[in-house]
């Protein structure tokens, strides 16, 4: 029999906005052409969980993290302000020092009765970062909300909401490490903040200036094989992949493919595996895109200490009878081929469109996107109490596309076995599809697969 979910109550104070613990300037602050594209305009939420440490008894990580905030503000103060929007939908942070949503709480559980698989989904997420009427909007709203949860057992949970226009993951992770370093007495934060965002703005806002096809952007229309997404029957599960696991979906690599990354086989695995899932028209063209940072990959590189968004989005195209009739390399050389397209240019050539077409968000029908968390360092946050059992996305989607995006997010399972932990959200017979196609891709050989899947996928679309 399954367990039943878990279920607690959770106490919380009136919310308060915390602002810098010293004057700020008083100013205006453009996003840069990256940042304020339609697709950010969103609120992303991650979850910290913590342990109970001995040695901070007596201590309340309340207190504690709301003053490190203050102090961190001063350095962050465009994070205490609030988004304007201006001429051509342009983004510009009004640093007006009003502060961050903070919300104290009380949790009666205990860190251990959430189980072993600490993961997405996690129960009670909307008490653990409630959504204070009126605070989640894009512009003239608050860019950060904090909760703060403490647990019976002496441990907290530590949970926030930011604006996605504001910062991608690296520069969230580098802002909840300052807050950090100052919980724990710093005086400043090591890595000091940089906005330079006109670093990452259009310079040849004209066609001549669009140097790639940028279809990631093209709005395909709805056909009647469309998939549509019963939001009321949704069912979300988090998939393990340790050592393992990623060896057993390489066997499936043909050899001149085997140079590929960890990142590269979970994408063509679980973007063939979904469709196979999804069941849409064999002719659809099925869109898989691909969150790839450049911060390193400019010939001048960004300043240590920019926290802005720094990622590229790359798309790869198949219809859907080729990704799911076609054995695993197929959907890999996808992949890695729309990789391998991000360069300087690339981003350059991205914002210029951003201004030239009015900041289009990018296409979503039939589209599944993939966020790589694995690198940002969410899980070494640590404020005093050791560095979180569990640090990263609260869950996958963007808004109310749960079924759109899936994070890869770094994770120890309860074997003490490293590796990474995918959250993703299907109508519930999907789902029950997905599962046995990756267990299927895990225990058969490469030949059974591919006869299988072949015909299950041919017969679910006639």
């Amino acid at each position: 029999m399954a367990s039943s979910p878990l279920v607690f109550k959770v106490r919380r104070l009136e919310p308060e906005l915390v602002i810098p613990a010293k004057p700020t300037p008083r100013e205006f602050k453009y996003l840069s052409d990256i940042d304020d594209q339609e697709g950010l305009r969103f609120q992303i939420p991650v979850i910290q969980f913590y342990r109970n440490e001995p040695a901070m008894r007596g201590i309340d990580p309340v207190k504690v993290i709301r003053k490190a905030i203050a102090e961190a503000l001063v350095f962050y103060y465009p994070f205490a302000g609030r988004l304007r929007e201006v001429h051509g939908r342009k983004l510009v942070v009004e640093c007006t020092g009003e502060g961050i949503v903070f919300i104290e709480a009380d949790a009666d559980v205990m860190l251990d009765q959430f189980g072993d698989a600490l993961q997405p989904p996690f129960p009670c997420l909307e008490e653990l970062l409630y959504n204070v009427p009126g605070s989640g909007d894009v512009v003239g709203s608050p860019v950060v909300l904090v909760q703060v949860t403490r647990l019976m057992c002496g441990g907290f949970i530590f949970a926030l909401r930011l604006n996605h226009t504001m910062s991608d993951a690296a520069g969230l992770v580098q802002f909840m490490s300052a807050v950090a370093e100052m919980a724990r007495g710093a005086q400043a934060p090591s890595v000091l903040p940089v906005w330079e965002r006109e670093l990452l703005n259009a310079r040849d806002p004209h066609p001549s200036g669009v140097t790639f096809l940028h279809r990631e952007y093209d709005q395909v229309p709805e056909t009647k094989g469309t998939l549509s997404i019963p939001l009321d029957d949704m069912a979300q599960r988090s998939f393990f992949f340790g050592p393992a696991e990623v060896a057993a979906l390489r066997k499936h690599v043909p050899s001149h493919l085997q140079n590929c990354s960890t990142f590269e086989v979970l994408t063509a695995c679980l973007w063939r595996c979904r469709t196979i899932a999804i069941q849409p028209d064999p002719d659809e063209d099925m869109r898989l895109i691909s969150l790839v940072t450049t911060r390193f990959k400019f010939q001048q590189p960004l300043p240590i200490g920019y926290y802005g968004n720094t990622f590229a989005l790359t798309l790869a195209v198949s219809t859907a009878a080729k990704l799911c009739e076609n054995p695993l390399g197929y959907a890999l050389e996808l992949v890695k081929k729309a990789k391998a397209e991000v360069t300087e240019e690339y981003m350059r050539s991205t914002a210029n469109l951003m201004v030239m077409k009015g900041r289009p968000h990018f296409g979503v029908v039939r589209t599944y996107v993939v966020s790589d968390l694995t690198r940002a360092g969410f899980r070494d946050v640590d404020f005093g109490w050791g560095k979180a059992v569990y640090g990263g996305a609260a869950k996958g989607g963007i808004g109310t596309m749960p079924e759109l995006l899936s994070f890869y997010i770094p994770y120890r399972n309860h074997k003490g076995k490293n590796g990474i932990v995918v959250p993703v959200c299907l109508p519930r017979p999907a789902m029950e599809r997905l599962v046995k196609e990756i267990e299927r891709m895990m225990k058969e050989p490469p030949a059974d697969l591919f006869g299988n899947t072949t015909k299950a996928f041919i017969k679910s679309s006639m």
